[in-house]
């Protein structure tokens, strides 16, 4: 399949007008290769997962996070060079879909709203709409009441929570309003809250955001959300490109328990 008809189907679910105006959403590196027969799908551009990608036959890498998000020469022997020396060594391209994909609330990025059957989802900071469509980053709709252990175990199949923390307010007996913003969302706690969730769903929150929260917040790190949306990306895409195989390179979390 030709890497313009990868891209456009990779689109059609991220689109880049969606994504955030500081954001490299895009293709990252290219390649002299116009065919790919296989693509590797995974969380973060690292080298072990380029390996990973390239011992399995790939021809191209989908990351969500992008190599950089600020351009700077490849001067130091990092992560960031070998990458580089990787991917042009077996002339590998890479596409990152990131605030794209997180700005589609209807795709892979919303898989918690689907799996919890949320209803009247609202976007918690809206940056584009096209076609009757909003785009966005992050949700919050209706569930039907449930406690908080009951929506543990609903993700807890899907998500790590080993290193899941809960700060603010303490969670109500009955959970009937929910917001989530998969990886860094604590910028949107006061959107949730304005919005009536009773629980928000996110990553990466900070010690004075979790000093200040009116509600009741589960910070299960940036890792899990975006691994399992990425997985998902992964199973709509295998649908959707023909003559394309997809392969989904897991990851773990850069954080560990201290035992």
């Amino acid at each position: 399949m030709r890497i313009a008809d990868i891209i456009a189907a990779i689109e059609t679910t991220a689109p880049l007008f969606a994504a955030a105006p500081w954001d490299v959403s895009g293709m990252q590196v290219a390649a002299r290769r116009t065919e790919i027969t296989r693509l590797a799908v995974c969380l973060d551009p690292l080298p072990g997962q380029i390996r990973a990608a390239a011992a399995l036959g790939a021809d191209m890498v989908l990351s969500h996070h992008p190599l950089l998000l600020k351009a700077r020469l490849p001067s130091r022997l990092d992560g960031y060079h070998e990458t580089l020396s990787l991917l042009f060594r077996h002339d590998m391209p890479l596409y990152a879909a990131h605030t794209s994909l997180d700005a589609n609330p209807h795709g892979p990025a919303g898989w918690v709203a689907r799996l919890l059957k949320l209803s009247g989802t609202e976007i918690l900071e809206q940056t584009a709409e096209k076609e009757g469509r909003v785009y966005g980053f992050g949700f919050c709709g209706e569930i039907a009441p449930r406690t908080l252990d009951q929506i543990l175990d609903m993700l807890r199949p899907h998500i790590s929570l080993d290193n899941a923390m809960l700060c603010g307010r303490p969670a109500p007996d009955s959970i009937r309003r929910i917001a989530c913003c998969p990886g860094s969302g604590a910028s949107l706690l006061g959107e949730a809250a304005r919005l009536g969730a009773d629980l928000y769903i996110t990553g990466d929150v900070k010690y004075h955001t979790a000093l200040d929260a009116e509600l009741c917040v589960l910070d299960v790190g940036h890792h899990s959300l975006e691994e399992e949306m990425m997985r998902r990306f992964a199973r709509e895409l295998s649908r959707n490109l023909s003559g394309t195989e997809v392969v989904f390179l897991p990851s773990g979390s850069p954080f560990h328990r201290v035992h």
